[in-house]
């Protein structure tokens, strides 16, 4: 009788490990996710709902995003697809006033979430000099907004993002870094072999792969099974630390 198969499970690092493994590394360029691996949550689709309830998507808009999400769940439309629609759905209006809707947003949905040890290494590698760069798939405004907290410019922020036209938002999509896309977006940027990156999703795992060292933070089931695979050490925040 065959033995029933044992999934591996990578290493846990504790946080004193996990920093201790960064800053030996002596890092001059580090690249992060953004959703789950600086905050927990996912704030792209929690904008979407923020927009909703506050009103600024048209009742059209949110019936034909609705339909769009829930075919996502149901995996009728694909991650590149929904991240790109998610940022397209707000054309037509002014910019200035989505990223103010960003801005209300993050403050009081997400900012709490932070997890405080992503906070402090950055804060560390920035004090000796490495390079951050953010790396999401969701849309540049509440990102840009986000990383505010973490002294990461807004050059520095590769993201899902539309052309803007005279100060109003168009569908044209310019960029929606997600997958294979997030290696393709820092290439753009100069960047093709990162020291360290940092995601949380199996969709970072193509980034994770091109990084000198790859730190998977807060793990989904899918990564944490690639992590045990490839030998990449994961690390929880205490928020998030599994029992």
């Amino acid at each position: 009788m065959t033995p029933p198969t044992i999934s591996a499970v990578p290493e846990i690092l504790s946080t004193s490990d996990f920093e201790a493994a960064v800053h030996a590394l002596n890092p001059r360029i580090a690249v992060f996710d953004c959703d789950g691996t600086l905050w927990s949550g996912d704030a792209g689709s929690a904008f979407m709902h923020w927009t909703v309830e506050t009103g600024l998507l048209s009742r059209s808009a949110i019936d034909w995003l609705d339909d769009r999400y829930r075919k996502y769940k149901r995996g009728e439309v694909s991650e590149l697809t929904i991240c790109g629609e998610m940022v397209q759905v707000y054309q037509g209006l002014r910019e200035d006033e989505v990223r103010r809707t960003a801005r209300d947003f993050f403050r009081a949905k997400i900012e709490r979430n932070i997890f405080p040890e992503m906070q402090r290494l950055i804060a560390a590698l920035q004090r000796d000099g490495v390079e951050i760069w953010a790396v999401s798939s969701t849309n540049d405004w509440v990102i840009e907004e986000g990383v505010q907290r973490f002294n990461i410019p807004a050059d520095r922020v590769l993201a899902a993002k539309v052309a803007v036209d005279n100060g109003v938002v168009t569908d044209r999509l310019l960029d929606v870094p997600t997958d294979q896309g997030k290696v393709t977006a820092l290439a753009g940027a100069g960047i093709t072999h990162p020291d360290a990156v940092f995601g949380n999703s199996v969709y970072d795992a193509a980034m994770l792969a091109i990084a000198r060292r790859a730190f998977p933070v807060n793990p989904t089931p899918a990564l944490a099974e690639r992590s045990a695979v490839e030998s990449w050490p994961i690390y929880f925040p205490a928020s998030v630390r599994p029992v």
